[in-house]
């Protein structure tokens, strides 16, 4: 896990080099593939929901509607194992559980390929 004092740098995709500029490209390849983050620009406002998993249960509506303060409901996750983040309800990383400044935060430890889950 991360201290909480540790900072994370993003990089400035506004001024970043192409994507794929360190490639060479293979001949037969399209060179019209590679594009700078400039021409991302577009994409960089539009929203998505992002999820992070602790865990999951599976309960009748009876017993959820007698959940009070300070019940404690098991999900099928353990300790220390690694939580799902999703990206509009896909699968995308998995990650842990990081405190940044008194508030709970999540850091990836794996990006998940495929479509999985």
């Amino acid at each position: 896990m991360a201290d909480q004092d540790d900072e994370i740098a993003l990089p400035d995709l506004a001024n970043a080099a192409p994507l794929g500029a360190e490639t060479d490209f293979n001949e037969g390849e399209d060179p019209e593939k590679v594009r700078t983050a400039q021409e991302l620009e577009a994409v960089f406002e539009v929203p998505v929901n992002v999820s992070a998993v602790l865990g999951k249960t599976h309960m009748e509506v009876s017993n959820l509607l007698k959940l009070g303060r300070g019940t404690i409901v098991e999900l099928d996750r353990k300790v220390g194992e690694a939580i799902d983040i999703y990206v509009n309800d896909r699968l995308v990383a998995r990650g842990e559980v990081v405190v940044v400044d008194d508030r709970l935060g999540v850091t990836m430890t794996e990006i998940v390929k495929g479509n999985v889950g």
